[in-house]
């Protein structure tokens, strides 16, 4: 007999004191055409081995990065991991350890947490970071809202070159809330200029968000706009979605920064379909009650023993829900661990010279595609990704280069579909991953293609 706690009645009561008719009215913000009309259309048992087969033969249609000459960035890029990260995020006291409720108990969890914030202060630039986010797009919102507590203003810029989901986040984590977000449309074929978002600032901004290397590709100087960020009282947030380039670039709060997020996939985390991955968030100390998430410090025990605490916890299960930061539940602590393994490997001298290599690659891969017939490399300065324009439809040439087996790029449409004047845009990255053969395939095929 199947166990139903709640009766007719009980779901009849809950529906009157939310004002629903009937639980389908709780999907009304789901799109129509998201909706199923009716049942999948799959069938309705079969045997294991059967199932095996059939879910194997639909893998075998992928085309993996870790196979095929593979350009792929707009927020996820491929990098060599090494062996032993995962063979140490496997051990059963990390990969079945989560959320410590009892935090004290757990002092290894907290050790490493307390490592990776470690890592994430030194290379933002930032005085303190949190115990991680769900990823990139999610701390960019955090930092929207907290910006708006902290300076107790309800407007945020955005400028045009932030990655359009970090852009979609933030606009559905705040669309219920006091918080206009304003911002100009940017054009891979123009510079980034700095005054594009500077004359956005008004005495009602809480913020300005600037994603460098941006989603083109291209580097941002932020000084100038955390200048005239400050001068009207409102804080920057810097973003970025390639944590690798930091070994390389000057920290964002080296350039003024009151916020960095940006996403950690890149050190530790293969691409994984798009997840899970994890998110970044640092600040400065006098805005550390503000940062969400949650905070791990270094204390001595009644012996005198180094240990580790649960040193600071905003978040709604911890304290009063109407006095909470935020409502991030959790940390991503198995991809924060990968972080933090692969970043002790490196080093700080390693972190520099992968960054070269990236950058490096790219630069040898820029010069080659310039001298391709129909494509036109766009980028003044980037870090190991860039823009081209070809003299065909983008989403036309990608498909082409997948027939030949290999993944060539991220046309600029699929991330800014309302404008057409984008279409022949492709976004192109070059990693320590990519080697010369990768590259003399791409542009052999293109010459084909175009």
């Amino acid at each position: 007999m199947r166990y139903l706690p709640l009766t007719d009645d009980n779901r009849a009561q809950m529906l009157e004191a939310i004002g629903a008719k009937s639980a389908v009215d709780m999907y009304c913000d789901v799109p129509p055409e998201a909706l199923l009309k009716g049942p999948l259309d799959l069938p309705f048992h079969a045997g294991e081995m059967d199932v095996e087969k059939t879910i194997s033969a639909l893998a075998a249609k992928n085309l993996s990065p870790s196979s095929a000459p593979s350009f792929l960035g707009a927020g996820a890029y491929r990098h060599h991991v090494p062996a032993s990260v995962d063979y140490l995020i496997q051990r059963g006291e990390f990969l079945t350890a989560y959320t410590p409720y009892q935090p004290e108990v757990s002092q290894g969890t907290l050790q490493y947490l307390y490592e990776f914030q470690t890592q994430v202060a030194l290379l933002t630039g930032m005085d303190v970071a949190n115990a991680s986010m769900y990823d990139g797009a999610t701390a960019c919102a955090e930092a929207v809202l907290m910006a708006s507590r902290a300076t107790r203003k309800s407007r945020a810029v955005l400028a045009g070159g932030l990655h359009p989901h970090y852009r979609d986040v933030t606009k559905n984590s705040t669309r219920l809330l006091d918080i206009e977000l304003v911002g100009p449309d940017s054009d891979p074929c123009r510079a980034a200029l700095a005054s594009s978002v500077i004359d956005l600032i008004d005495d009602k901004t809480s913020c300005v968000v600037v994603q460098s290397p941006d989603l083109f590709g291209r580097i941002i100087d932020l000084k100038p706009i955390a200048d005239a960020a400050h001068a009207k009282g409102a804080l920057l947030i810097a973003v970025t979605t390639e944590v690798i380039s930091l070994g390389l670039l000057e920290a964002p709060g080296n350039q003024g920064a009151d916020i960095v997020v940006g996403e950690g996939q890149s050190l530790g985390n293969s691409l994984n379909f798009g997840g899970p991955y994890v998110g970044l968030f640092a600040t400065r100390s006098k805005l550390v009650r503000q940062m969400p998430g949650r905070v791990t410090g270094q204390t001595q025990d009644v012996e005198g023993q180094r240990g580790w605490v649960l040193t600071l916890s905003t978040r709604e299960q911890h304290i009063r829900r109407e006095k909470a930061t935020s409502n991030i539940c959790t940390n991503s602590g198995l991809c924060a661990l990968a972080f933090t393994i692969h970043s002790s490997l490196l080093g700080e001298d390693g972190l520099n010279r992968l960054a070269r290599i990236n950058h490096a690659n790219a630069c040898k891969l820029a010069d080659l595609l310039a001298a391709v017939d129909g494509v036109e490399v766009l980028n003044d300065s980037f870090f190991n990704e860039f823009t081209v324009k070809l003299s065909k439809n983008a989403n036309d040439v990608v498909e082409a280069l997948a027939e030949r087996g290999i993944l060539g790029g991220v046309p600029v449409s699929r991330l800014l579909p309302d404008r057409d004047d984008l279409s022949n845009m492709m976004l192109i990255s070059a990693t320590e991953c990519t080697s010369d053969d990768d590259m003399a395939q791409l542009i052999t095929a293109l010459g084909e293609v175009l």
